[in-house]
């Protein structure tokens, strides 16, 4: 198939964010006009590139998205409260953020003519699959954010595929590097290490340590969404971009951390989290296959390069910015009851 012509003007919501300003940089790189978004409960503004035309608003605010999105080409939808975890707790928040939102945003992108949506979904798809994880797996999702996620997939599809838009579903996963938000107690396990051993903390770890995760370094992940504005093999399709290598414990990657870091590591070990998949990682064949997609940065050099970045804009207190909905026996007393 040829390639489709290159898009102009890109929009991308989240761009405040991690994966969102990282993918804006990209595009501007290519001379590229690039309309972003974000409500700033996620990320940091000085994350959003200079060049990028700017706006604080939020994917629910239909009216304004689809205004935003006069003239633009492709829409990257990265905004989402990606709390996993939380989501357990807070179902009702994940839930507007998740599946309200996104059913704006692709309304938005179809009212004003964009050709094509690039949706990022969640590892969290898949729940308690056999790993690795294949994009032929049937979902089963063990949580409110993945079962939302896979709800906002169902909606991207059905939509552009009515009305005629191309669409994408990128799964990227557990991804680290600079600009990562890591003052948030309930997400970005990593980034929460780094910050935790800066400020001479013990870190927490749900269940015994033995959960096991791959990690994606940002670039790694940018490169294969950029190709996803334009390569016709992408048109509806599934995809996971991530690693299918290092697949380490929570209680290695802590090791790891602190070793990188060369501090001493003192661990308290918790309840496990609800919900929590133990085995977690997903096969990047089909990624290989259709956009030569090959991990540069190992994990270690991906620690490194984040541990930098946190320690040159200093250690922050967490902030416990996201209200709990249900508290009950089951609710991490980390979040119920946060540390001074």
């Amino acid at each position: 198939m040829r390639e489709a012509a290159p898009a102009q003007r890109v929009f991308i919501s989240g761009v405040a964010g991690f994966l969102g300003s990282h993918l804006a940089d990209a595009f501007l790189a290519d001379g590229l006009e690039v309309v972003g978004v974000d409500n700033l409960v996620g990320g940091y503004l000085d994350n959003v590139p200079a060049g990028v035309s700017f706006h604080r608003a939020d994917c629910n605010d239909f009216a304004r998205m689809r205004a935003l999105m006069q003239g633009v080409d492709v829409v990257y939808h990265c905004a989402a409260t990606a709390y996993e975890g939380l989501s357990v707790f807070s179902p009702h928040f994940v839930t507007q953020n998740v599946v309200t939102a996104t059913s704006g945003m692709v309304s938005a992108a179809i009212a004003s003519r964009a050709r094509r949506f690039v949706f990022c979904s969640s590892m969290a798809r898949y729940g308690e699959n056999e790993v690795p994880f294949s994009e032929d797996l049937a979902p089963r999702p063990q949580d409110p954010y993945g079962i939302g996620k896979l709800a906002a997939e169902l909606l991207v599809r059905n939509l552009a595929e009515t009305h005629g838009v191309e669409w994408v579903v990128a799964v990227p996963h557990n991804i680290i590097g600079p600009r990562q938000k890591y003052d948030d107690p309930y997400r970005n396990v990593a980034a929460i290490f780094v910050n935790s051993l800066l400020q001479g903390r013990r870190l927490s770890i749900y269940g015994d340590g033995s959960q096991r995760r791959c990690f994606s370094f940002v670039s790694d992940v940018v490169a294969p969404l950029r190709q996803m504005a334009t390569s016709p093999a992408c048109a509806g399709q599934v995809i996971n971009v991530g690693p299918d290598d290092e697949f380490v414990s929570v209680l290695e990657l802590a090791q790891l951390v602190a070793r990188l870091m060369d501090v001493e590591l003192r661990c308290d070990f918790l309840p496990p989290r609800p919900r929590e998949v133990p085995f977690a990682n997903c096969s990047a064949a089909k990624a290989r296959a259709l956009l030569g997609y090959e991990p540069r940065v190992s994990l270690e050099e991906g620690l490194r390069q984040m541990i930098d970045w946190i320690r040159a804009r200093g250690p922050r207190p967490f902030l416990h910015h996201v209200d709990l909905e249900i508290v009950s026996d089951a609710t991490p007393r980390t979040w119920s009851t946060p540390e001074p």
